[in-house]
């Protein structure tokens, strides 16, 4: 390592942080930290975020000791206002170089295309770098993602928690330094039990492993979280079980504890007669718990727990666990057995007391328009309409039982198993847990065609009538999760393979929000906002851009209806056929087409039927000859679905689409002649638009 470079480390101890955040704070510090760097132009290394419940830190590899010198450029006043008739410098000219720091002589004439100008050069010697940090940092803690600062005693400093000790070193010197009112050192402090003495560090380097080793931390957040999970795979498979893994649940305990411990406990078996996601979401939520499942994938009555100290005696801490979860799993047993006194079709009544939206009324109001939805587009999913009408007044009854008024991510799959117990048609069932699906991104849409139904009526009424309201999301705000919503209704029209006008289904929508909710005028709106989450979607899975613009254009060009599903095959087909060989010719040419055809309606030359007799060329004939073939061709394709096939059969026009514009002069000065071209470049245009604007592929150009 130079000497003019120096490893830095700081790191920000604290009260206990909040552990749903702690990744977030690590990574934002850490990238503030190095942005801030970068932005005063210090020269450094790779770095390495940590974290734990009492820290934030981070360690910069080799970071320049002082700023590059910088070389400085300054005009001054043009050259006949610098020095007078004599040729002596004018007070402007004494000016400029009192600012410079230098005497007229050292200045230069500097010769522009607007003029001669007095000008100084030189170079500014950069600042250290301990002068530099506490302002960095200063502003690296600023700018975290923190939703509500704290202040504590008699500071006026704010911070998410309070600030017990700093340390900031640059190699092995203290840069001073005080910040959220804690003055730099180079003491680190060990876990709060086992190691409460401070660790006076020598080097940054040595950070890590000093406190791994003498302080029981393992400051490294990935590190932890992966012993952690090889812990419990360990301690799981000792008890021929799998471990429930949610890896919110797994980042959250990460952020808890600083020296893991596995441990496996037991609950009563009696327990197990409750659904099973009911105990897993009180395992989970309430004690931070592990759920097992046997080799059969039912629920087993035991849990791991991750304990933050290494115990002499782990047994008392198994009996301690065991006897706090004890009570919130009779809570949920209590809440199952009340809940079924009375059933989900008993509780519809009760749905007019709980407001949705106040302009949009209450859940009743919302599931009568759920289930008129569902009735009027039942057809398209082959769907019993007595089904959807049943489910759809069912969907949102089980809001009002205890269970997922404890638990509420167990919306749905509760009324799944109080449908069950009340003896409602298994289908039904089914679909009132599907019907939140997609319910995060990645997770799999509803399979049944009820459960899909359900979902994509849900989600139009929720998406209509929010906008109507105009409250459409903004920037990063989206507080009724309608990109969600939007995206979840295309990827269960699409994957679940459900062809459905989605203009159609937004005005009938709007045709039954309440009186005063003018839906009818927001249709566009939300028609266009589906389409810019259809657009990330394919962004999202590796699709070039051009592909969904092709086929977006000719459905605005042709005002077409937008069905997922047909969209979703035409941009596959556009997929399929940019990899072939003649697709960036004939993409070039559409655009040359293109371009001739708007020229031509410009000057009201629109081109009428092509006359085969005023065909004099034999590139045109033959062009004329390729498209008469294709075009009955074409159309039986299209209505067929057979997109990409479509495509691969209009790829016979490169050759003679190539020939013909290399031998035919378009716009020729003969008007029959120039009007009987464009009437057959019109014609290849309309093959291609029948499955996309191929003039949005890439072609090279």
């Amino acid at each position: 390592m130079s000497h003019a470079h120096r490893d830095l480390l700081i790191e920000l101890g604290t009260e206990e942080l909040p552990p749903k955040t702690l990744r977030a704070l690590m990574e934002s510090f850490a990238s503030e930290v190095i942005a801030g760097l970068d932005q005063v132009q210090l020269p450094h290394g790779e770095h390495e975020p940590f974290a734990t419940a009492r820290r934030l830190a981070v360690l910069v590899r080799s970071v320049a000791l002082q700023q590059s010198a910088r070389l400085i450029e300054r005009t001054g006043p043009a050259m006949h206002t610098a020095y007078d008739a004599t040729g002596q410098p004018t007070a402007a000219a004494l000016g400029f170089a009192r600012s410079c720091g230098v005497e007229v002589d050292q200045l230069y004439r500097l010769e522009t295309a607007k003029g001669a100008w007095l000008a100084y050069q030189g170079t500014q010697s950069g600042r250290a770098t301990t002068e530099l940090l506490p302002d960095i940092i200063a502003q690296a803690l600023a700018r975290l993602p923190i939703a509500k600062r704290m202040r504590w005693g008699n500071s006026k400093a704010e911070f998410v928690r309070p600030v017990h000790w700093l340390v900031l070193m640059l190699g092995e010197e203290v840069v001073p330094a005080t910040l959220l009112d804690a003055p730099s050192g180079n003491t680190s402090r060990g876990h709060r039990v086992h190691h409460p003495q401070p660790i006076p560090l020598r080097q940054p380097t040595e950070y890590r492993d000093r406190l791994h080793k003498e302080g029981y931390v393992i400051a490294d957040f990935d590190a932890r979280r992966d012993l952690i999970l090889a812990q419990v795979e360990r301690c799981a498979a000792a008890l021929d079980a799998c471990p429930v893994w949610d890896n919110a649940l797994l980042d959250e305990i990460t952020a808890l504890v600083e020296w893991p411990v596995a441990l496996a406990g037991t609950f009563d078996q009696s327990f197990l007669r409750v659904p099973p996601e009911a105990l897993i979401s009180s395992m989970q939520r309430h004690q931070k718990f592990f759920p097992l499942r046997g080799g059969n994938g039912q629920l087993l009555p035991r849990f791991i727990t991750i304990s933050n100290l290494q115990s002499h005696d782990p047994a008392q801490v198994i009996a301690g666990n065991e006897r706090v979860i004890r009570p919130r799993l009779a809570d949920a047993t209590f809440f199952w057995d009340q809940d079924r006194r009375l059933s989900l079709a008993k509780r519809i009544p009760d749905l007019k007391g709980v407001l949705f939206q106040r302009e949009l009324g209450s859940l009743h109001d919302k599931s009568a328009r759920i289930a008129a939805l569902g009735q009027r587009f039942a057809a398209d999913f082959g769907v019993d309409s007595a089904l959807i009408e049943r489910a759809a007044w069912l969907s949102k009854t089980d809001l009002l039982t205890q269970m997922v008024g404890e638990f509420p991510e167990l919306q749905g799959v509760m009324g799944r198993y109080y449908a069950q117990q009340d003896g409602e048609n298994p289908a039904i069932a089914l679909a009132l847990d599907e019907g939140y699906r997609p319910r995060f991104a990645n997770d799999a849409i509803a399979q049944s065609a009820l459960g899909q139904l359900l979902a994509v009526a849900e989600r139009a009424d929720t998406l209509i009538g929010i906008f109507a309201l105009g409250k459409a999301p903004t920037g990063t705000k989206d507080p009724f999760a309608l990109r969600r919503a939007a995206l979840g209704l295309l990827r269960t029209c699409i994957e679940g393979e459900r062809s459905i006008d989605l203009k159609a289904l937004f005005s009938f929508a709007a045709e039954l929000m309440p009186a005063g909710v003018d839906g009818a005028q927001r249709v566009d709106s939300v028609l266009e906002f589906c389409m810019d989450r259809l657009r990330s979607l394919y962004a999202e899975r590796h699709y070039a851009v051009e592909l969904f613009e092709a086929v977006r254009a000719l459905t605005q060009r042709q005002d077409l209806s937008v069905d997922p599903l047909d969209f979703h095959r035409r941009v596959l087909a556009c997929n399929e056929f940019v990899r072939r060989p003649e697709a960036a010719s004939l993409a070039a040419a559409n655009k040359r087409i293109r371009h001739i055809l708007r020229h031509a309606e410009a000057d009201n030359r629109e081109p009428h039927a092509v006359d085969p007799d005023r065909l004099e060329q034999a590139e045109e004939r033959r062009l004329y000859v390729a498209v008469n073939e294709l075009e009955p061709e074409i159309e039986q394709l299209a209505s067929s679905v057979e997109y990409t096939t479509a495509l691969q059969e209009l790829a016979r026009l490169r050759e003679p689409v190539d020939r013909f514009f290399d031998a035919v002069l378009v716009m020729s000065d003969d008007p029959a002649l120039r009007s009987n071209r464009l009437a057959l470049l019109a014609r290849v245009s309309r093959l291609f638009l029948s499955i996309a604007d191929i003039a949005w592929l890439p072609s090279g150009e």
